[in-house]
């Protein structure tokens, strides 16, 4: 497996992660810690500057990945989770409200991250040595 392209599957979904995890928690910090409330953690800017970080490093990554595996459906749902979390962006809390926005960002974070993870084992499992925990010699015997 390409080291770029594993290194930029598990960017991917840690950005996709953080973009959730950005959306669910924040308003629980608010909750527990009022003090929260000046801290900008919860403007579109940090939104921007994350979609803007996953989309070329889930294209690079699940083109690669598809390129070595063969499985496309994993740029189907590569580009659906992209969708969502640019449609959530560009729509806004103003058009479809908080919970919309969430809902929208927390769906495209989840396609995105689902198929790195499978992109990153499918392109592990195509690796010769990518279960050297025994030899085929070991294996073959009885």
């Amino acid at each position: 497996m390409e080291k770029n392209q594993a290194l930029t599957d598990k960017l991917a979904i840690g950005l996709s992660l953080m973009c959730a995890i950005h959306c669910l928690a924040i308003p629980m910090l608010f909750l527990f810690l009022p003090s929260a409330a000046v801290l900008p953690l919860d403007n579109e800017t940090f939104h921007f500057w994350l979609v803007a970080a996953v989309i070329p490093s889930s294209i690079y990554a699940l083109t690669l990945g598809c390129r070595q595996h063969k499985r496309y459906r994993l740029l189907t749902m590569g580009a659906i989770g992209l969708s969502l979390l640019v449609l959530a962006l560009m729509l806004g809390e103003d058009r479809i409200g908080e919970i919309g926005e969430k809902v929208l960002t927390v769906m495209g974070a989840c396609f995105i991250a689902v198929g790195h993870w499978l992109n990153y084992g499918l392109c592990r499992a195509q690796e010769p040595n990518a279960f050297s925990c025994c030899d085929e010699e070991q294996v073959s015997k009885p």
